[in-house]
């Protein structure tokens, strides 16, 4: 595997990592030595970094939201696109009564937890459930929830597979939609991260089928499904929610322009 070259912002944050210090006093004490133990520990993540291991994991946290989520190779790193998932999420369910805000919420892919922990937190009322396929994955996304003081329902789960009857106010969900062979999933971050959180070994639009066939059982009557989908998909996305019979629907773009979460509203 090919070295990449580091930058001045990556090793500030590894020099921080193992200094325990803020970088307005790294950029005050440039001339401090490291101890001898210091200097090994970021001799080491430097090296990690030049093979390419991504910065997250190297930290162990990634902001998302305005606050940090811990992370691991166990779950998929926390994107600023995702974001406009949880924008969205906030304002469907925010902007009616206090019976709309006191909605329920399903989470499909809690990953690091980064999702349902902002929205049970940006949405006090709400209460949360998520569901992931990888126990290694909920253990960090509860542990995300401890470390954050919100409550939120785990459940180890093949997207609708493990929950109880019930209905919901609003699902979300960033499923894997990278197709199976994407060079991308040879490149940057991607060749570290879970392979089953970004691909779905077909073309891409498998896990998205499925929960778009499989969410109006599972939402209440003017109930909503929101999800982040891959940048070439729009058109294919909306064609499934129509088939499935979602009204409203809606197709946003993220700040690049390009369309990244779509979704629709169950009838009435």
């Amino acid at each position: 595997m090919a070295r990449q070259h580091i930058c001045a912002a990556e090793a500030r944050l590894l020099l921080g990592q193992v200094s325990g210090r803020s970088a307005a006093w790294l950029e005050a004490h440039r001339e401090e030595a490291l101890a001898p133990p210091q200097l090994a520990a970021f001799n080491a993540l430097v090296e990690r970094r030049a093979a390419g291991e991504p910065v997250a994991y190297l930290l162990g946290t990634r902001e998302f939201y305005g606050r940090d989520f811990a992370v691991t190779p166990a779950v998929l790193i926390p994107r600023p696109e995702t974001e406009l998932l949880v924008e969205l999420a906030v304002a469907k369910v925010g902007a009616g009564d206090t019976a709309q805000r006191a909605a329920r919420i399903l989470d499909l892919g809690a990953g690091s937890g980064c999702i349902a922990i902002t929205l049970a937190l940006e949405l006090s009322l709400t209460r949360v459930t998520a569901v992931d396929v990888s126990p290694a994955a909920l253990a960090v996304a509860r542990d995300n929830a401890t470390r954050l003081g919100v409550a939120v329902e785990f459940v180890e789960s093949n997207w609708f597979a493990g929950l109880r009857e019930e209905r919901f106010d609003l699902i979300v969900a960033n499923p894997p939609y990278v197709a199976s062979g994407d060079s991308h999933l040879a490149q940057g971050d991607l060749r570290f991260e879970p392979a089953s959180a970004l691909t779905d070994h077909a073309d891409g639009l498998a896990a998205i089928r499925h929960i778009v066939a499989t969410a109006p059982r599972w939402l209440k009557p003017g109930g909503w499904l929101l999800f982040e989908h891959g940048y070439d998909q729009a058109r294919a996305v909306r064609d499934l929610l129509v088939g499935a019979g979602f009204a409203d629907i809606e197709q946003h773009s993220d700040l690049a322009g390009i369309v990244r979460v779509s979704g629709g509203r169950m009838s009435d």
